[in-house]
C-alpha cells in the first residue's frame, strides 16, 4: 500500500468536528476518492443542524466552520444527481448569509461564544477563510466570498510581517492571539486559492487578480521564514515554536494547484517539493503523520485530521501538475 493509501485509511478513522469533516471530504474530492468523498458529504448533510449548519458534531459554537463541508455537498448533487445533496448546500448558504452572527462590518464570525476569558463572540479566526469564502464562491456569491477576505484583510493581516495574526475580537479590536500562527496562514492560502479558481471558472478577472495577487503576497512572506527541511515552526516568526508539517503542506497544495492554474510562479516548486518530501518520511507504518500541529487544542506538537488532508491535497495537485506540464521525473520518487 503507498504513503498516500495508508494516509487517507489513517485520516477515515480519525475522530472529526465540522472542519475536520469539511476538510478531509474536500481532499478526497481534490484527490479524484468518488467513493469517499460522496458518502462523507451525504453525513454532513444527515448531521445538519436545523439552521442549516453542516455536520454539526461537538456542540453548537461554530459558526464558520461547518462551512468546510459546503462545496462537497454542492459536487455531491453535481455528480450524483441527489438533491438531498443540493438542499444541504443551499441551506448552509441560506445560514451564512441570513443567520450567521457577523462582525459590525459583516464578516461571518467564528464562534457563537468566546474561548478566552474577557472578549466577546465577535471574534474573527484566520481559519474561517479556508471554511466560508470558499464556499460562498462555488454557490455563486463571488462578491460575498470577496468582501468576506477583505475583511479577514482588515482585521487579521499584519503588514509589517506579511502574515496573518490569527485569532481578533472585532467587539474591540483586540487580539485574543496575536501570534502568526503557521496552520492558519496555511488555512488562508488554501481558501485564497479556491477562490481565486472558482472566480476564474465564473468569469470574474477582477476577483481573481485580487485573491491571487494577496495569495501571492502572503506565499512570499511565508516562504522567506521556511526551515531548511521545507517546513515551518508553529508560530512562523518564532525559531522557539516547535516545528510543523500541516502548514508546510498546506503551503505545498497550495504552490502545486497554483503553478497548474497559473496564478503561482514555478519558481515556488523547489520550496513546495522540499516540503512535501519532508513531511512524507513524517509518516509512520500506518500512515499517520507526525510532527504536526496536534489536536485537540492545536498549541503543541501531535497528530490532525487536518494534516492527513493536507498531505492528500498536497500528493493529489503534485500529481496533477507532473501529469500537466511534464515534471513527472522531478516529482516522482519513493518515500
Amino acid at each position: 500500500m503507498s504513503v498516500t493509501e495508508k494516509v487517507i485509511h489513517c485520516m477515515m478513522a480519525m475522530q472529526r468536528y465540522p472542519w475536520e469533516q469539511g476538510v478531509c471530504a474536500q481532499a478526497l474530492y481534490e484527490a479524484g476518492r468518488d467513493e469517499l468523498w460522496i458518502p462523507m458529504a451525504c453525513d454532513a448533510v444527515q448531521r445538519q443542524a436545523p439552521d442549516g449548519r453542516l455536520a454539526m458534531i461537538g456542540g453548537d459554537i461554530a459558526v464558520s466552520d461547518p462551512a468546510a463541508n459546503g462545496e462537497v455537498c454542492l459536487r455531491a448533487w453535481q455528480r450524483t444527481g441527489n438533491p438531498v445533496c443540493l438542499r444541504g448546500a443551499q441551506r448552509m448558504l441560506d445560514y451564512l448569509l441570513h443567520t450567521a452572527p457577523r462582525t459590525g462590518d459583516g464578516i461571518i464570525c467564528h464562534n457563537t461564544i468566546s474561548f478566552a476569558e474577557g472578549f466577546s463572540a465577535a471574534q474573527l479566526w484566520i481559519d474561517g477563510l479556508y471554511m466560508v469564502p470558499p464556499f460562498l464562491a462555488v454557490m455563486g456569491c463571488m462578491d460575498e466570498a470577496a468582501e468576506q477576505i477583505r475583511g479577514y484583510i482588515r482585521h487579521l493581516y499584519d503588514e509589517k510581517a506579511g502574515l496573518f495574526f490569527h485569532i481578533v475580537d472585532t467587539a474591540d479590536g483586540r487580539y485574543v492571539r496575536d501570534k502568526h500562527w503557521a496552520t492558519g496562514n496555511g488555512w488562508a492560502l488554501m481558501g485564497l486559492a479556491r477562490v481565486t479558481e472558482a472566480a476564474e471558472e465564473s468569469g470574474r478577472p477582477d476577483i481573481r487578480k485580487e485573491t491571487a495577487g494577496f495569495l501571492n503576497r502572503l506565499l512570499e512572506a511565508m516562504i522567506r521564514l521556511q526551515c531548511a527541511d521545507g517546513r515551518f515552526h508553529d508560530i512562523l516568526d518564532d525559531p522557539a515554536s516547535f516545528v510543523d508539517g500541516t502548514s508546510s503542506l498546506m503551503m505545498a497544495a497550495t504552490v502545486f494547484r497554483g503553478i497548474l492554474h497559473g496564478y503561482v510562479s514555478k519558481s515556488y516548486f523547489d520550496a513546495a517539493e522540499t516540503a512535501y518530501r519532508t513531511v512524507s518520511k513524517k509518516a509512520d507504518g500506518m500512515g499517520l503523520i507526525h510532527e504536526v500541529c496536534g489536536c485537540p487544542d492545536f498549541i503543541s506538537e501531535g497528530t490532525s485530521a487536518e494534516a492527513q488532508a493536507a498531505f492528500v491535497m498536497a500528493d493529489a495537485w503534485r500529481e496533477k501538475l507532473a501529469a500537466t506540464i511534464g515534471q513527472s521525473e522531478k516529482c516522482a520518487g519513493q518515500f
